[in-house]
């Protein structure tokens, strides 16, 4: 049992690093809600976003309001198909690292585990909103490249909860 323990702490502490940051994003950067050119507000739905498109333009800063109305809690990131593939691989693992130390040995009790709010990360590109509450993301865009807002909760992604983001000049 103490190796159980010893092993569980050790996963758990090592997930700051499986979430880490990239260093830079060539679609832009993060910024101050104060140098917003304008608010978008987004309502996260069980696997759904409206509105499920938007459009901004290069050089513009977009403070995103995003509204929880669904039963769990849901992820907006922003990145293409290929970031959000690799984090949703990274939430998967999250996630799989802590049901094995929540449950120890023979436990299977997956319906009480609340999996999206032990899945909270730093990327600047990406933020957790619980049911019923709201968070923010404002994002300065810096060029025209193809990229989605996602949820990539474990699931959510497959089950239709993304957007397509087209960054005009």
């Amino acid at each position: 049992m103490k190796h159980l323990f010893f092993a569980a702490t050790l996963a758990l502490s090592s997930l700051p690093a499986l979430a880490s940051p990239a260093n830079s994003y060539a679609f832009g950067a993060p910024a101050p809600a104060a140098k917003a050119d304008r608010t978008v507000e987004i309502v996260m739905g069980d696997m759904y976003y409206e509105p499920r498109s938007l459009q901004v333009k290069a050089g513009e800063t977009v403070r995103f309001v995003l509204i929880n109305k669904g039963a769990v809690v849901h992820e907006f990131s922003l990145g293409d198909a290929v970031m959000h593939a690799k984090h949703q691989k990274q939430m998967a693992a999250m996630m799989g690292q802590m049901d094995h130390a929540a449950m120890g040995h023979g436990s299977m009790n997956h319906g009480a585990m609340n999996h999206g709010a032990s899945m909270m990360h730093a990327d600047p590109n990406t933020v957790m909103v619980e049911p019923g509450k709201q968070g923010e993301l404002t994002w300065t865009f810096s060029q025209s490249t193809p990229i989605e807002f996602a949820c990539n909760v474990p699931g959510h992604y497959q089950a239709g909860m993304v957007g397509k983001l087209t960054i005009g000049q």
